[in-house]
């Protein structure tokens, strides 16, 4: 067994001083407050660990190289298309390790991959037709971060547009085809999931059967008006009410982004007992606009949140954004308590770690400390943190008990930011 003394811990009740954590086989063995100080001594705040619900981790690549262009979401995907026809299996293992890396860093514990970048050039399967899965399981468990690939359905290129060029590694043959290929797929670093890339992706009539996967479902829903608009005239009904009719939502599947809904949609979607995964650093840098947070919240919608396209990855910023974007829509602060923030941060059930997201007996060893004596954090409370303290800040992680973080250096991977950037030129050289 090993004692950890926490100097602040947020525990299921808020904040609290003076707590001892005995971890015992990668889980919370015993939680105490006010206890003396015995143990390996954490200065700061101890969180649960943050839960990364929505990522596309070759994305990573963007940061930095499209933020200053002009243009809307949809130019901005071609970019992004651009990008991934240069990766292969062993250079997407490369990335999504110095990409994985960062978000144990930046205090993530868990993560949902939300994947599609299936096959070769021009779609042509790999010989193992889940190669960039296995990349991607890999490197996750050399990062040492929890992972879930929700292999996502993709098999159009629009309503009624077959995949384009850049979108054929993208797509199987039919959801039939789609589900035989994820079937095969069990790695042992990760769990398997599985995602719906939109209504726009995947065929109304196709959507049963990626309806009856058994655990884990994500799925884009109506992030951009156009979305809404093209599948209003294609199906005379809203992204939600076409999802909803298909059986795709219930309570083991997550609306990713659900930012231009209707009054009936949020209804739906709380009848349903579908969550929502907000990634407000990502609908902000690409122009997607506001989503109805404190609405989706009022009528029971769980949240989660994600950092998508990783312009940034920062839990604790998608965490404060949702409170601080609602504001500018709202025209009003004070929309959510900041319990809400720290459970939707910790959301982990939302793709599949439910024994995570929080200090108690009983639940996985995960935890993040963050630094409250840094210039970011001096003089705060510590239960604002949230709204003052960033990725910088962490300086702590363990994961199942195993410290993954020490002292802000990640103990598995050797300077993940010389990896990136490394792997970042080589892919723009291509």
């Amino acid at each position: 067994m090993t004692t950890y003394w926490c100097e602040y811990a947020w525990l299921p009740d808020g904040v609290a001083s003076g707590v001892r954590l005995d971890v015992e086989q990668g889980m919370f063995a015993s939680v105490r407050v006010g206890a003396e100080r015995v143990g390996e001594v954490l200065s700061g705040l101890a969180f649960p660990g943050f839960a990364n619900g929505h990522s596309h981790v070759f994305h990573r690549a963007l940061r930095g190289r499209t933020q200053h262009e002009r243009g809307t979401f949809w130019t901005w995907r071609e970019r992004m298309y651009e990008l991934a026809e240069r990766l292969d299996p062993d250079s997407y293992y490369r990335l999504a390790r110095g990409v994985f890396a960062e978000m144990v860093l930046s205090g993530c514990t868990s993560v949902g991959e939300f994947h599609y970048l299936h096959h070769g050039a021009r779609g042509r399967p790999y010989a193992d037709p889940n190669a960039m899965g296995h990349a991607l399981a890999e490197a996750a468990a050399e990062a040492g971060i929890r992972l879930t690939l929700l292999d996502t359905c993709y098999l159009a290129g629009g309503f009624e547009q077959p995949l384009g060029p850049t979108q054929l590694r993208f797509g199987d043959r039919d959801a039939h085809a789609w589900a035989e290929r994820v079937n095969a797929f069990a790695p042992k670093e990760a769990r398997v999931g599985a995602a719906v890339h939109s209504v726009r992706a995947v065929p109304a009539a196709q959507l049963p059967v990626v309806a009856e996967w058994p655990g884990p479902l994500h799925v884009h829903l109506s992030e951009q008006r156009a979305e809404n608009t093209e599948c209003l005239v294609q199906h005379g009904r809203t992204p939600t009410a076409v999802l909803a009719d298909a059986g795709i939502l219930t309570d083991h599947t997550v609306a990713v982004h659900a930012t231009h809904l209707t009054r009936s949609d949020i209804g739906v979607l709380a009848a349903t007992g579908t969550r929502v995964c907000f990634c407000p650093t990502t609908e902000r840098d690409l122009g997607d606009g506001i989503g109805p947070a404190r609405a989706l919240a009022d009528a029971g919608v769980g949240l989660a949140l994600g950092s998508d396209s990783h312009a940034v990855i920062d839990p604790l910023e998608e965490a404060r954004a949702l409170e601080l974007d609602d504001r500018l829509a709202a025209e009003s602060r004070g929309r959510f308590p900041v319990a809400q923030l720290i459970q939707a941060a910790t959301e982990h059930d939302a793709i599949g770690w439910g024994d995570s997201g929080r200090l108690a007996a009983g639940a996985a060893a995960d935890l993040v400390v963050v630094d409250l004596r840094s210039t970011r954090t001096a003089g705060i409370e510590p239960g604002g943190a949230v709204f003052a303290a960033s990725a910088g800040d962490v300086t702590d992680v363990l994961i199942g008990g195993r410290r993954i973080v020490r002292d802000r250096s990640h103990q598995l991977i050797e300077r993940p930011e010389s990896l990136l950037a490394k792997e970042i030129e080589v892919l723009w050289r291509s």
